[in-house]
């Protein structure tokens, strides 16, 4: 029932702000903004009267605000690639899960991998930093990926260069999963470290609270439950700051470059421009918003493993998100990134509503295990074709640039 109505809420709350983002006429502003009120307004009367927990309520709200929010960012990573640029990267998984690795790597206390007696210890090598040098790292790593792999695959065009940036992820997977010295293997890396956590929660034995070598006293005010609130700010400063940077890339003549490669690289090349560099400088700084976005999500589920690479879930849904907010508009990035986030959360309360098996002529079926994943994807995808059909350019659709000195002109 919490699932459920913050997922409710969370849904009106996009819905009114995409009509306050489109509509034009003041009164339909007014009019969505009184019609979320009190969707909301009775939303939380009927979770008051069915005697929910408001703990429950405000804690799915947190994870579902967190894990959207590091989506938004992932989508923000993919549109300057394709939404400026026309850069067809499938493999975004690949820059997120180098993102992941490398920040838990810098993170990680030796201390937090303690082993019962008779397992066997684990392999690679911790550092044991701030979370602040692990984000800036794993950016850093991932934007040197994307050197590596654009100077090997940004001579090709198209659906040559998703196959070729697929394929790379899956070889970035295969490394994290055979090199157990360096990432622990099919076996993961647990219990990773939460920036500020140990002087924020209410501990017994809290542990020293270092940030950047400075050590900090011990605040130790906020319950467990309550931390999620303190992540989700850190998320929320990233995707403002994101935000802010690719909106004033998207006007500077560095942008405008990359719209004109978009549109037609060949003329672009022809009025001087070098559209290599261009697309490898475009291909760096998405990869570097995706790598934050890894070190982002490695830390708040505070465990990784080589299934963070998978395709459907760090590819597909991202790209899905991005057509379905509007490619080319930042905006529309962040919106579709939590609209498709609570459609793809929607889809657990399919486990409570089917039956556990089914009986069919050709044997009983696992409900969870063999039609949860299909009928999950077929949600997403019926979402997707009705944008296709109906709104084509997104939700919000790419905005128009005006150049301020053509407006100067005209007034």
């Amino acid at each position: 029932m919490a699932q459920i109505i913050s997922l409710l809420l969370m849904l009106s709350s996009i819905a009114a702000l995409i009509i306050v983002l489109t509509r034009k006429s003041k009164i339909k502003r007014l009019i969505a903004i009184g019609g979320y009120l009190g969707v909301s307004a009775i939303l939380l009367l009927v979770a008051a009267l069915s005697g929910l927990e408001a703990d429950r309520l405000v804690s799915f709200l947190a994870s579902f605000l967190i894990i959207g929010g590091i989506y938004s960012i992932l989508a923000l990573g993919l549109n300057i690639q394709w939404g400026y640029t026309g850069l067809f990267n499938i493999g975004v998984a690949g820059f997120f899960g180098v993102g992941a690795y490398v920040s838990t790597i810098l993170v990680q206390d030796p201390t937090n991998l303690s082993v019962g007696t008779g397992a066997e210890g684990f392999f690679a090598t911790y550092f044991n930093q701030a979370f602040v040098l692990g984000f800036f790292g794993a950016m850093i790593a991932s934007g040197l990926t994307a050197v590596v792999v654009g100077a090997a695959t940004l001579r090709l065009r198209t659906d040559y260069l998703a196959i070729a940036t697929i394929g790379i992820s899956e070889i970035l997977r295969l490394i994290v999963t055979n090199e157990p010295a360096l990432t622990e293997g099919s076996r993961g890396i647990p219990n990773i470290p939460q920036p500020m956590h140990n002087c924020l929660v209410v501990q017994e034995n809290p542990d020293p609270c270092n940030i950047l070598g400075w050590q900090l006293p011990d605040f130790s005010f906020m319950p467990p439950s309550q931390y999620n609130w303190f992540y989700f700010f850190i998320v929320l400063i990233v995707i403002v700051l994101t935000y802010i940077a690719l909106e004033r890339i998207s006007r500077s003549p560095w942008g405008r470059a990359l719209r004109a490669i978009r549109e037609d690289e060949d003329a672009a090349q022809s009025l001087g421009k070098n559209t290599f560099r261009f697309r490898l400088q475009s291909l760096i700084v998405g990869a570097m918003i995706m790598g934050g976005a890894g070190a982002l999500w490695a830390h708040f589920i505070k465990f990784i493993d080589p299934q963070i690479f998978d395709p459907v879930s760090r590819t597909f849904l991202v790209w899905v998100m991005l057509i379905v907010g509007g490619t080319g508009n930042n905006k529309g990035a962040i919106i579709g990134a939590f609209v498709m986030w609570a459609v793809w959360s929607s889809t657990n309360f399919l486990n409570s509503v089917l039956p556990p098996t089914l009986n069919t002529p050709f044997g009983d079926i696992d409900v969870a295990v063999q039609l949860f994943g299909p009928l999950r994807i077929m949600a997403i995808v019926v979402v997707l074709e009705l944008i296709l059909l109906y709104r084509p350019r997104g939700l919000l659709g790419e905005e128009r640039h005006t150049s301020d000195i053509a407006m100067k002109g005209q007034s």
